[in-house]
């Protein structure tokens, strides 16, 4: 907690505007959307890519009366009752207070920074030293200028160690993060390949991640990097590695895959020993002996290191939303469970609309001080739960603590055994919690069993590429999502819950139905559907949603409609056919079109819109011109006679990168949302979907056989064939069969061979070493792979069929 008097101290603004001397600091808050105890909140309004002033009105309104901007022209009378500080650089205030927090914890805090593998090490070193320490740790992969600030908040001297990761992408932007961590030990975990187009050379990008350790007591480091150099002469460098200077020695590593385990000989002062890895991947490995290494510098005895390393499980550090039984959605973010994670799993709780009912399924955290129960009381306090269930016997204290029923279990145990008896249905749980408590099985058991393919959705990525499309567009620009075809094969309302949560203006689906299910869970934007019939007018008007209008036919048949059920002003959207030539009045007939409109009462144009053609191909920029002045001239004229406001849009994926002219009113962002660009250089997208299975068999064959129907697979050598859980019925096309098609199995690239099955296929897999079990990556490359069969992106996405399960998650 921290009063008005030391938060002006620590931040020391230019101005300071006092309501309210006595208030007291207790969260930090960026998103008007995101506040959970707003009487002690402070609003930091961030220019990101939204200028966070224009949110200080929703964050006041929710009951914020403190906040740091550095804009003054938004400090009203409205505003009365608040306090402001006044600053040139927000995002600097924010991390004033965090290196603040810092400098109060007298325990050691192990900072770790690297290319890869960062938030795996502080997970294992986090469940390595938990056996017999408090650990304090950053949430998920908090480790932007930005996140490590949000870690250190909650930092407090109940705890033993602090371990906080710290990322880069840009030179001089590791100053920041080591006058915040200040990391008495340091963790380099490798320097690779990621973020590298920031970074003029490998060396320029090891020089700028050392500088976290400039004031550190040592480094552990892979001594094959080669860092000494780099760091300060009084930082002392604790290498791995099979040189004679590394201080812990690597005398053999063997891959064991048929156990799945690595063994690894290594020496160290007077000891030695072997220490088995529970995994065979190189990076794994690595990892592994970074944290080997560490404990070895904190005094562990290898013998102890041993056996904690071979408990060790692969990290699915991804909160993941699935489909339950009973119509349940589940959210599994069980890896680990503190305050900061737990709080960023409550936001998507809150985010998901499908179901009135939310349900907490909550373990012990780790470092249970009484600071923490304070804490973590006033979090649940904030929350609308329909239950609440507590697994652990340290848990009892938030029996009538909260405003919410309570369920308390001793262990996961028993919580499994009473699992049927709870009688989930028809509501969003949400499983967190600790590793040692292993909620990953009630998740398991609450999930809905279906085929084992499936296409995993980073939601993540879609709200990374929203953001990225964004920061194109002038404030007054309005945003429609479309979410047709399933969201382009992503899903519906899960994709849709997270576009309103991110304040999309509209949502556009094909017909009628998919905007029918989207009112069923929860979404209460603005949906315009593009393909209305007569048959689906009842479900239009009973669900709001928004027809576009394209013909007379459908003009006078909604019309008709309207006046049998005597509705009025009702939203449409009129379509101009400026040249694609599919739906749409042709401009010459736009003047009958007014004659209809300017004498009914029934429908308020809404929006007038029209479909670009080839915005994205720069030979034909005459035609994309012409259009967008179609479209224009034919809004004028209908704006002339109907002597009220309309919206006017154009722009899709394409035209928001090369046509700004054609911004109008509101544009309407289609694939670029995910992941898919004609013009990929101009913004950094990410993917949004991974289309997986699995190996169920691998034989090993002779010369001569062949492989699937019409023995079209024929085989000139001996070779091993995997057979994969995928097929055509899944949406894998017939025309990938025969090595046109190639998939990857651990990084390795494998062709077809045979005709694709209907519910299988196969894979030549004779140069790779590869298991039955394992996973498989069906697309390694969409776009590569949509043009080896004459076809666009977009095919492939939507023709993932509907019963491949969607996982999605945020990371």
């Amino acid at each position: 907690m921290y009063t008005i008097d030391v938060v002006e101290q620590i931040l020391e603004p230019k101005q300071l505007i006092l309501a309210n001397k006595d208030s007291i600091i207790t969260h930090l808050v960026y998103d008007s959307r995101k506040v959970i105890d707003p009487v002690g909140s402070i609003f930091f309004a961030l220019q990101a890519v939204r200028d966070g002033h224009r949110f200080i009105g929703d964050a006041y309104a929710k009951g914020v009366r403190n906040f740091v901007i550095s804009e003054t022209s938004w400090v009203g009378n409205k505003y009365s009752e608040a306090n402001f500080f006044v600053v040139d650089n927000v995002l600097g205030a924010m991390q004033k207070l965090a290196a603040h927090v810092r400098s109060k914890f007298t325990k050691p805090v192990i900072g770790i920074t690297g290319s890869n593998g960062k938030t795996v090490v502080k997970e294992w070193l986090t469940e390595l030293l938990g056996v017999d320490k408090k650990i304090y740790q950053s949430p998920k992969s908090y480790n932007s200028q930005l996140g490590v600030a949000l870690a250190l908040w909650d930092l407090n001297d109940d705890y033993d160690y602090a371990i906080i990761e710290a990322g880069i992408s840009l030179p001089n932007e590791m100053d920041n993060q080591q006058v915040m961590i200040r990391p008495d030990i340091g963790v380099l975990t490798n320097i690779g390949q990621a973020h590298a187009s920031g970074f003029s050379s490998k060396e320029e990008k090891a020089r700028e991640k050392v500088k976290l350790f400039s004031a550190s007591k040592v480094v552990i480091s892979p001594g094959k990097y080669n860092i000494r150099d780099f760091l300060n002469p009084n930082v002392a460098n604790f290498t791995f590695g099979y040189e004679m200077d590394d201080i812990v020695q690597l005398s053999s590593v063997q891959e064991h895959k048929e156990l799945g385990q690595t063994w690894v000989t290594i020496s160290f002062q007077q000891q030695q020993g072997i220490v088995y890895i529970p995994f065979t991947d190189r990076a794994s490995i690595e990892n592994a002996l970074i944290c080997v290494t560490t404990l070895l510098y904190l005094g562990y005895p290898i013998a102890d290191i041993t056996a904690r390393i071979a408990k060790l499980k692969p990290l699915e550090m991804r909160l993941q939303l699935r489909k339950g039984k009973n119509n349940c959605s589940i959210i599994d973010d069980s890896y680990s469970n503190d305050l900061a994670s737990l709080q960023i799993a409550l936001d998507f709780l809150n985010q998901q609309q499908q179901h009135e009912k939310r349900t907490l399924i909550l373990s012990e955290m780790e470092g249970m001080g009484a600071k923490v129960k304070e804490k973590l009381t006033k979090v649940l306090r904030g929350q609308s739960l329909y239950r609440l269930i507590l697994v652990g016997e340290d848990l009892e204290f938030l029996e009538g603590a909260v405003q919410t029923d309570v369920l308390l279990y001793a262990s996961t145990a028993d919580l499994i055994a009473g699992l049927d008896a709870l009688g989930f249905a028809d509501e969003s749980i949400l499983v967190k919690g600790s590793r040692a408590f292993h909620l990953e099985d009630v998740s398991q058991l609450l999930a809905a069993k279906t085929h084992e393919t499936v296409l995993e959705i980073n939601l993540h990525a879609i709200e990374h590429n929203l953001k990225q499309y964004r920061s194109l567009l002038p404030p007054e620009v309005k945003l429609m999502a479309m979410v047709k075809a399933f969201s382009y094969g992503s899903g519906s309302f899960e994709v849709a819950n997270l576009l309103q949560f991110n304040k999309v203006d509209y949502l556009t689906v094909a017909f009628a139905d998919e905007g029918v299910e989207l009112r069923q869970n929860g979404i209460e934007l603005p949906i315009m559907v593009l393909s209305p019939d007569e048959q689906a007018f009842e479900a239009v008007v009973a669900n709001r949603l928004e027809p576009e209008i394209y013909s007379f036919r459908i003009l006078r048949a909604f019309v008709d409609f309207l006046k049998t059920k005597k509705v009025s002003s009702y939203p449409i959207h009129i379509k101009i056919d400026t040249g694609m030539h599919r739906l749409g009045f042709l401009p010459t007939e736009l003047p009958e079109v007014i004659a209809v409109l300017s004498v009914v009462s029934e429908v308020r144009v809404a929006s007038v819109f029209s479909h670009l053609v080839a915005s994205g191909d720069s030979n034909q920029d005459t035609f994309t011109r012409q259009q967008i002045e179609l479209l224009n001239a034919g809004a004028d004229l209908l704006q002339a006679e109907l002597k009220y406001p309309f919206m006017r849009h154009i722009a899709n994926t394409s035209a928001i990168i090369r046509w700004p002219s054609a911004y109008l009113d509101m544009v309407r962002l289609g694939i670029g949302l995910y992941g898919m660009d004609l013009d990929q250089a101009t913004l950094d997208l990410e993917t949004v979907g991974q289309l997986k299975t699995t190996i169920t068999q691998i034989k090993e064959l002779e010369a001569g056989e062949t492989i699937g129907y019409d023995r079209k697979g024929v085989l000139h050598r001996k070779s091993r064939i995997a057979t994969v859980k995928i097929g055509y019925a899944d949406g894998y096309n017939r025309r990938f069969g025969n090595g046109v098609g190639e998939m990857m199995i651990n990084g390795q690239l494998v062709p077809t061979i045979g005709n694709i099955c209907m519910d299988m296929c196969m894979l030549d897999v004779t140069d790779v070493s590869v298991f039955e079990e394992e996973e498989v990556l069906v697309f390694p490359d969409l776009g590569k792979a949509a043009s080896v069969i004459g076809t666009i992106p977009y095919e492939l996405l939507v023709g993932i069929s509907s019963r491949v399960k969607r996982v999605y998650f945020y990371e």
